[in-house]
């Protein structure tokens, strides 16, 4: 008996010593996380209040608890309406105020945030309200609302490493971190990585040569024109912007039939390669139909807030659907082009960006004008392909004046694009967001905390283009750096590129964002010089190798001491494939295309009803195109493109997510396009001269773009040996080789071509093939 007390007191002890030691370590642990010596509202306490206490003491005044506000300075200070003796924040008293007081309390009664909620602010969080409340509780205007101004270039130690201005910005805060960059990378990886970055397409073997042979000063230089000056550069940029416009190839909801808006990609593809400055290419977007003398090519451009889904399902309601046409492009407007999450005042005031309700439908009036219903017809023939307001492009006008639009044949061509109605349709604020449900009555206008809309300017969209280009606009400059930012590093300079309210990430590099900003401004919005401003930094040029030390010290690689890593968009790995093997067909433009696919897909989700109800593969050159012209049924999106990440356009997207899963690699080793790009290269290398070892060297190049080592020369080519004695008899190398419709060689010993098709497939399936390094 008194043995088991004896072993039942020694167990409480241990795990009481346990305990303490835990709340020791702990205690230890934020001890030793150190308080920055001045607290700053913006990038140190907003983020705290935002995540736990602007939900009931924030902007929705719906959801406001003790009618306490804690996101505006006037509100915070004064008395309590329930204890006017107290409050909320005292400057420089923080034990006097009740904010403190509460979040620091152990009494369930008084704490803050409430246990009910879930919520609970860490030690060290509470340490830096106290220490901000210390230094005066000064509140800031939130950072992504204040103009940018250009700040003056960082001193650096090591100047030697910088190319450009971007670089200073870089190395300066790398020193902070007592951090060195990497050393510029091989000239094959820099090529490989400015090609895919640039055109979208591996470089190709003479592009190599001529770039390796290539010892001037200005080596780099030269090739990075080259690749500016490719029409393939336009069809990259494009990529990004068809993410951002949700654009697809059908309709959407249920019956999902076709619709022909591609000659809207044509444009886009077409501005990028005219260099179209950015406040034009948006202006034109949302505005060209009310351009003073508007002419046919700025129409085309508005069909960029056509690209939203339409009903086509009979029994709908059609003020409803309506009313969600007008929704979606206010979205798509707060989140592609002013970073916002605009479409969370939807319903109630914006729980923690000061936007209200009113707000909301203020900017909804811009696009409520449109000559539009909610269900114009239900599914049917080419008259039903675009939905009023439509233009029609004829064949004189692709000659003339539309030149750039690839149209194939002679029949009636009709897209979808804006234009206004006579008379001006009243705006309300929707209660909860019900299309029927009307409140107030509004009239145009834009979110006081971004920039007031002046009364110069006319209650209309191109009014709003006016106030987005407006140099005080805040938002416009940096959300646009931000995303070709993250098309060139993998993650913007705001990791949350389409949120740059008090829940998006704070930018890593503040200051490089405001001066990239406003030199994008000073010179006339020039979207070609920034990519090249990018690409031609000492920190794009980086070698992407990882040491222990920097994993440990920045995993995400946010301070950018390497360059990134990822693996390229799904587009892109078909073109990839397509490129080096020599079946592309670089035609650009024109309609969509349906490669190979599984069978039944589309069949097992239609309604039955029009064009769409099942897949109809196309022959030829058509399965041999870009990726971005893959056609895209919103309810079956391409399920190869799918599984690389590629959106559905089912609504605005400005970052893809990037996965790493099983399904990539069973794509890779069993898509029909990789294994007849494999036997297409094959039966080219087969067809030349030189050894097995020079074949194989050949196909690492093309696809890899770099030599390979001679292991793995020595390697490949074993392979290659390994599966001549696989294959026996021909007619077992035509059972593999049979796959695609691209003609087989003859002439060609069937073994040897099957047998190398094997090996190329196995390039192809290097990770180092589809990833960005």
């Amino acid at each position: 008996m008194h043995r088991k007390l004896f072993c039942l007191s020694l167990g409480l002890a241990a795990i009481v010593y346990a305990i303490q030691a835990c709340n020791s370590s702990s205690k230890t642990a934020v001890s030793e996380e150190k308080l920055p010596d001045s607290i700053s509202y913006n990038f140190h306490v907003r983020p705290i209040l935002s995540d736990k206490c602007f939900i009931c003491h924030g902007p929705d005044a719906n959801k406001r608890e003790a009618d306490l506000r804690l996101d505006i300075a006037e509100e915070a200070y004064k008395a309590l309406k329930e204890h006017p003796s107290a409050h909320a924040i005292v400057p420089f008293k923080p034990n006097a105020s009740e904010v403190f007081l509460r979040i620091s309390s152990q009494d369930s009664a008084v704490m803050m945030p409430p246990k009910s909620s879930n919520l609970k602010l860490t030690a060290n969080e509470i340490s830096i309200i106290e220490k901000w409340i210390k230094q005066g509780g000064k509140y800031e205007k939130h950072w992504a609302f204040i103009p940018p101004k250009k700040p003056e270039l960082p001193k650096v130690e090591h100047s030697a490493w910088v190319k450009n201005e971007i670089d200073y910005f870089i190395l300066n805060k790398l020193e902070q971190k007592g951090l060195e960059p990497n050393e510029e990378a091989d000239k094959e990886r820099l090529l490989k990585r400015a090609s895919l970055d640039i055109t979208g397409l591996p470089p190709d073997l003479q592009m190599m040569d001529r770039f390796m042979a290539d010892k001037s000063s200005n080596a780099y230089g030269k090739m990075l024109e080259s690749l500016l000056q490719s029409k393939a550069y336009g069809e990259k940029m494009a990529l990004h912007w068809l993410d951002v416009a949700r654009y697809a190839d059908s309709h959407g909801y249920q019956d999902d039939n076709y619709r022909s808006q591609w000659p809207w990609r044509d444009w886009v593809i077409h501005a990028f390669n005219e260099n179209m400055p950015y406040n034009q290419f948006i202006s034109w977007q949302l505005a060209g139909d009310l351009m003073p003398n508007a002419t046919k090519e700025q129409l085309l451009a508005t069909g960029f807030n056509r690209n939203h889904k339409i009903t086509e399902e009979g029994g709908v309601i059609d003020e409803e659907y309506r009313v969600e046409y007008v929704t979606d492009r206010t979205n798509t407007f707060g989140k592609a082009l002013i970073g916002v999450t605009l479409e969370c005042a939807h319903c109630h005031d914006h729980k923690y960006d000061p936007f209200s309700q009113k707000e909301y439908y203020q900017v909804f009036a811009f696009f409520n004008n449109v000559k539009e219903v909610g269900l114009e017809s239900s599914v049917g023939g080419p008259e039903t392909y675009a939905k009023k307001p439509l233009m029609e492009i004829s064949n004189k006008d692709v000659k003339e004046i539309l030149k750039f639009v690839n149209k194939q044949d002679t029949g009636k061509l009709i897209v979808s694009v804006m234009g206004d109605a006579d008379t001006l349709r009243k705006t309300y604020i929707l209660n909860r967001g019900v299309y029927d449900s009307h409140g107030t009555e509004v009239e145009a206008g834009t979110p006081k905390s971004i920039l007031s809309f002046a009364d110069g300017y006319p209650k209309n969209r191109l009014g709003l283009t006016q106030w987005l280009f407006n140099k005080q606009n805040p938002l416009t400059a940096r959300v646009f750096v931000n995303q070709v930012w993250q098309e060139f590093f993998g993650r913007g300079i705001v990791k949350t590129s389409g949120d740059f309210g008090m829940q998006g990430e704070l930018p890593s590099h503040p200051e490089l964002l405001d001066w990239l900003a406003v030199d994008f401004m000073e010179h006339g919005w020039n979207i070609k010089r920034l990519v090249k401003q990018i690409v031609s930094s000492a920190t794009y040029r980086q070698s992407a190798v990882i040491s222990k030390e920097k994993l440990k010290t920045d995993p995400e690689n946010v301070l950018l001491a390497r360059a990134p890593r990822y693996r390229i968009p799904a587009e892109m790995v078909r073109d990839v494939v397509m490129a080096s093997s020599g079946l592309l067909v670089k035609t650009i433009g024109g309609p969509s295309v349906k490669p190979y696919q599984p069978a039944g897909l589309w069949e097992s989700a239609t309604s039955g009803r029009g064009i769409l109800a099942s897949y109809k593969q196309d022959h030829k050159e058509s399965l041999y195109r870009r990726g971005m012209y893959t056609f895209i049924k919103r309810t079956v999106p391409p399920p190869a493109m799918g599984i690389f990440d590629a959106s559905n356009r089912d609504q605005c997207e400005v970052k893809r997510l990037k996965t790493n899963t099983p399904l990539q690699a069973l794509v890779m080793m069993n898509d029909p396009s990789v294994l007849e790009a494999s036997r297409v290269l094959a039966a080219r290398l087969l067809g030349g001269n030189g050894t097995v070892e020079e074949k194989v060297t050949k196909a690492f190049r093309l696809i890899v773009c770099r030599k390979p080592t001679d292991k793995e020369v020595k390697l490949l080519s074993a392979y290659y040996s390994d599966q001549q004695k696989v294959f026996k008899k021909e007619s077992d190398a035509l059972k593999v080789l049979s796959v695609g419709e691209y003609p087989l060689a003859a002439n060609i010993n069937k073994i040897n071509m099957a047998a190398l098709m094997g090996t190329i497939t196995i390039i192809y399936n290097l990770e180092e093939t589809i990833t960005k390094s």
